[in-house]
């Protein structure tokens, strides 16, 4: 859960966070205050990092070390 605050020293504390433009402005729909303006958030933590864990891309990279391995082995040979 994120905190927001607001200028009018409202807070509130959001879970499931929705990115909207409003008035040229990037805000968070949910974090409207009472007060009619938008809260702000600080942030807490980095960006999350994503992992693809996807068996097509490790196949890949699995044929694609194969292929320099063996590359090096017959240049070393030579």
């Amino acid at each position: 859960m994120t905190l927001y605050t607001c200028e009018c020293g409202k807070t509130m504390q959001i879970g499931k966070a929705t990115i909207v433009n409003r008035e040229g402005k990037w805000v968070t729909k949910e974090a409207l205050c009472e007060c009619g303006k938008y809260m702000d958030s600080e942030p807490t933590e980095g960006m999350p990092s994503l992992k693809r864990t996807e068996p097509t891309l490790s196949m890949k990279r699995d044929k694609l070390w194969e292929g320099a391995t063996e590359k090096i082995r017959s240049k070393a040979t030579e």
